[in-house]
């Protein structure tokens, strides 16, 4: 096909030849100066916005999850590869974070609780931002970005990763407080708490002020002449509990719109070990009042609706505040010169499985929402219109579901872990290699791979969809990558207990390792040993097997069926052999 192709009049024909023309320059055009940016340090590398989301399980509009209004992050998901199939590696902020921080999966960083720094804990592992800051790029962290406390050295890991001292937005600090109106007119420390922003401490809230802060950054970052790239990492904490956020969100959600759970009961077989309690919910005064029995429950199906109306507010609140974000980068001049990373640290349960937290091994609360913009790859601008036009759903008349266009979109088996080496390769750094066997005397190498493969393919099928595209074309993405992903979660005994939620170390006593591959979930309780950091595989508590193409809600545990042995013990060796074993060949 050449130039000369156009003028023969054939004008829709003309016109995807020109499309297509100006994306593959595009895209050649960024492979060159990404391969440019390892010998020529002259060229002026991407930034990066790296967007966390606490608790935010994948409940977007842009993962066909119609119920809940996220025109913000779904625009950026139709600029974005979007990962339908992304896993952390434990379902808990601490532990997820430091994680997918380092590249490490929780055996190597050691840290399964809140209780320990992993550079004194395990090894003198380099971190995400800490890589970039060593390359030349401001790094900064706004809000929840590391989890705070001893598992960050109580300064989110500054000076090593940051170029500066975090910022927390001062509101956090009332958390456990008691600023929830409730109906007697009086403020309780509860569960479910649309407010009133200007009566509450401060007249603000965390999230408000992170993104006011990250938009100050960003306008800072436009008016400095230095031109050096930057790292802007910003946590935002909903929908974490307590569901506190601007009240007008709640009409976003009436409550007869809301349903239970598809799966709200405990699943057929499922070993007590499995279970977590909810403890942290039960300590909250509204939900106290319940009197929800232990350890099972149930809750009363009038406050489950209400649960999922105030935690779908909650994303609808998080969502806005990422758009102004988004918004400002735009203003700012840099959206088409920036990577953004948008991704949650867990899931979250909405009465599935009878479950109530995040401290399981389900797929509810692995599976994330994660989607990686790069210019030039994974969108086409070919006109002036704004890519992150900021969409305020609580202006009259704008409630309505938003139809935004899908962007390109992977199935691929992934995990947290894959988002440090994917960075680097994207921003033109070295990119870590797979650690060796004695990980933890290696400062500088990862326990993912680097998704920039998977995320061209993914590009290329949306953009130049010349043929429709069958199913079997369309799961190409999955071809040469992992074929299984893994996570775990530790438990302090084999019953459910006031701790089962978040033993400390000393107690666990037992881990459940969890292994999801195409077909199947599989996941062994074995027992642990917290001294020497060991699981021992010959000393089973329990097994779960799901069989997702029949049962993708894991109602069912058929792992100790006498029909299904075979099956089982082919998953517990590739449980055993492994995350190497699963990396792209």
């Amino acid at each position: 096909m050449s130039i000369a192709f156009c003028l023969g009049g054939d004008m829709m024909n003309c016109n995807v030849f020109v499309v297509l023309f100006i994306w593959l320059s595009v895209i050649q055009s960024t492979l060159s100066v990404v391969s440019s940016l390892k010998t020529e340090a002259s060229i002026k590398r991407p930034n990066v916005l790296f967007l966390v989301i606490d608790d935010l399980r994948p409940a977007l509009g842009c993962y066909d999850y119609p119920k809940v209004i996220s025109p913000n992050i779904d625009q950026l998901a139709s600029r974005s590869v979007l990962f339908e199939n992304a896993h952390v590696q434990q379902t808990v902020c601490g532990p997820s974070r430091t994680s997918f921080l380092t590249s490490r999966r929780p055996d190597t960083t050691r840290l399964y609780d809140f209780g320990s720094y992993w550079r004194t804990h395990a090894g003198n592992f380099t971190s995400l931002p800490q890589h970039f800051k060593e390359n030349g790029y401001f790094t900064y962290s706004i809000g929840k970005v590391f989890h705070p406390g001893i598992c960050s050295n109580h300064n989110d890991d500054y000076p090593l990763s940051w170029s500066k001292p975090a910022y927390h937005p001062s509101t956090q600090a009332y958390m456990m407080a008691k600023v929830c109106p409730d109906a007697d007119g009086k403020r309780y420390m509860n569960l479910l708490c649309p407010v009133d922003v200007s009566t509450q401490p401060e007249g603000s809230l965390p999230d408000i002020q992170s993104s006011e802060h990250a938009v100050d950054m960003l306008k800072e970052f436009q008016a400095d002449s230095s031109e050096q790239p930057f790292f802007l990492a910003v946590g935002f904490h909903k929908p974490h509990i307590p569901y506190k956020f601007p009240k007008d969100f709640l009409k976003l959600y009436p409550l007869k719109e809301i349903d239970l759970a598809p799966n709200p009961f405990k699943p057929i077989g499922l070993p007590d070990v499995a279970f977590a309690p909810y403890h942290r919910l039960r300590i909250r005064h509204d939900f106290g009042l319940l009197n929800v029995s232990f350890p099972y429950g149930p809750v009363p199906e009038t406050f489950q609706k209400r649960i999922r109306q105030h935690y779908y507010s909650s994303v609808s609140y998080t969502d806005s505040r990422v758009g102004i974000v988004l918004n400002q980068l735009e203003e700012s001049g840099f959206a088409n010169n920036t990577i953004i990373v948008l991704l949650g640290d867990h899931g979250w349960s909405l009465g599935e499985h009878a479950e109530w937290c995040k401290y399981e091994n389900f797929e509810v609360v692995t599976r994330i929402p994660l989607m990686v913009h790069m210019p030039g790859m994974t969108d086409i601008n070919l006109t002036n219109e704004k890519k992150f036009p900021f969409q305020d759903v609580l202006k009259s008349g704008s409630s309505q579901r938003y139809k935004i266009e899908r962007g390109p979109r992977s199935t691929a088996l992934v995990e947290a872990v894959d988002v440090f080496p994917t960075l680097a390769e994207l921003a033109g750094l070295k990119v870590p290699p797979t650690c060796p066997l004695d990980t933890l005397k290696v400062d500088f190498c990862t326990e993912g791979a680097s998704l920039a493969k998977v995320m061209m393919k993914s590009a290329q099928k949306t953009f130049l969809k010349v043929k429709k595209l069958s199913s079997k074309d369309m799961s190409g993405d999955n071809e040469d990558w992992k074929d299984a992903v893994f996570s775990q979660y530790p438990r302090p005994s084999v019953h459910p207990q006031w701790s089962s939620d978040l033993p400390d170390l000393k107690d666990i006593k037992i881990m459940g390792y969890t292994m999801r591959t195409r077909h199947h979930r599989y996941t062994e309780w074995v027992a642990f040993n917290p001294a020497t950091f060991q699981a021992d595989f010959n000393s089973v508590y329990a097994r779960e097997l799901y069989l997702r193409d029949s049962d993708p809600l894991e109602v069912y545990n058929v792992g100790n069926l006498p029909m299904y042995e075979d099956l089982v013990m082919k998953m517990r060796k590739k449980l055993i052999a492994g995350w190497r074993e699963a990396l792209p060949k």
